[in-house]
């Protein structure tokens, strides 16, 4: 896992970086990721109402907070603790 896209997701989110969120989405190898990003800017580009803007937007980001919770490998935890070290 990747972690830097999610970073990366959740602040062109926030700043509403519609141009920079579909780079990374192109980029990406998570799929649910690109998918919800891709549903974000779409809504964020062409919906008239805010609401359908909002509900993509906050579906983009519940995912990124289930990743954020997701326990990690523990592969990934040997690799932090050697930069540690």
């Amino acid at each position: 896992m990747d972690i830097t896209d999610y970073d990366k997701a959740l602040y062109y989110t926030h700043h509403c970086a519609c141009i920079d969120l579909s780079v990374l989405m192109m980029k990406t190898e998570d799929d649910i990721l690109s998918k919800r990003i891709e549903q974000f800017v779409h809504a964020f580009i062409r919906e008239t109402e805010f609401m359908k803007v909002k509900e993509a937007r906050d579906t983009l980001l519940s995912y990124i907070d289930y990743v954020y919770r997701m326990e990690p490998d523990l592969s990934e935890i040997a690799a932090i603790n050697q930069t540690l070290d």
